[in-house]
């Protein structure tokens, strides 16, 4: 059982309880993106467990009204273990997932799996027509060029700043840069895409710019935050523009829940507060 600490931030351990929350989140008119937690298994048995989860989870979507789709991460299902590991798998997961119509996104990780976690993308975008998303990280100094690439596909992709501690060969490493890069990039996808943009931030500067691109351009665009993070402008924005919460779950909690927890001191300030009872 997950403590009430580290429930902020994680829906639950069992598909059950994170279906419960989205059911909370549609109330306030938030959609879901769903994650089980997972990542970087050397083991078949576990890739393969867990993507057989998320073949379970979206057949549970599907049969429900719920406003939700998934996100998996590609060492979660097999690419330690292998390319072709982790084509099947999620081969596999897109075909069931279009089948329940129930969206598909693909987390990206570090700039090693940078290519063959677009070369899925790009095959299955053109092979499902669509019903699969990929996120790309503005610290990458390749990402410009990624993008031009993807915005000839269909599919959705989802912009974010980038949370790996990458080399300054293949990275920016100043803040400021890593705002410049982001921002160029969303004024490319808001003039270039035509399936929509995904804005992965917390970033209020960069989100006011979305809208500021969308109004210019007219292009689809959805706003994506964590779970536990800026909640009362999640529900703010959902009154206006399309909002989505990353909702993660699983009994591999903790890890993810102490990253979340060191990475602002206002997350650290409301776990003691839980702590003191206060």
């Amino acid at each position: 059982m997950i403590p009430p600490i580290a429930s902020r931030f994680v829906a639950g351990e069992s598909p059950a309880e994170a279906l419960e929350h989205v059911r909370s989140l549609n109330e306030r008119d938030v959609g879901a993106i769903i994650n089980l937690l997972g990542e970087h298994y050397d083991s078949l048995e576990a890739a393969e467990d867990d993507a057989a989860t998320y073949r379970s989870l979206v057949a549970d979507i599907g049969d429900t009204d719920l406003e939700a789709c998934i996100s998996v991460k590609p060492s979660q299902i097999g690419l330690d273990l292998g390319e072709d590991v982790f084509r099947d798998l999620l081969a596999e997961l897109v075909e069931v997932a279009t089948e329940a119509d129930v969206f598909v996104w693909i987390d990206m990780e570090d700039h090693t799996t940078t290519d063959v976690t677009l070369e899925a993308f790009t095959d299955l975008a053109r092979e499902y027509d669509g019903n699969v998303g990929v996120c790309v990280q503005a610290n990458l100094k390749r990402t410009r060029e990624d993008v031009e690439r993807l915005a000839k596909l269909p599919g959705k992709v989802r912009f974010v700043k980038g949370a790996y501690d990458e080399p300054a060969s293949v990275a920016y490493t100043d803040k400021a840069r890593v705002n410049q890069a982001y921002e160029d990039l969303l004024e490319y996808a808001f003039e270039h895409f035509d399936d929509g943009v995904a804005i992965g931030s917390h970033d209020p500067e960069m989100i006011d710019l979305a809208k500021d691109l969308h109004e210019e351009h007219g292009t689809p665009f959805e706003i994506q935050m964590l779970m536990g993070v800026r909640e009362e402008a999640q529900t703010e924005l959902a009154r206006e523009y399309e909002m989505h919460q990353y909702v993660p779950y699983g009994s591999r909690w903790k890890s993810y829940f102490y990253r979340r927890l060191m990475e602002r001191k206002e997350n650290v300030f409301f776990a003691l507060r839980a702590i003191l009872g206060r």
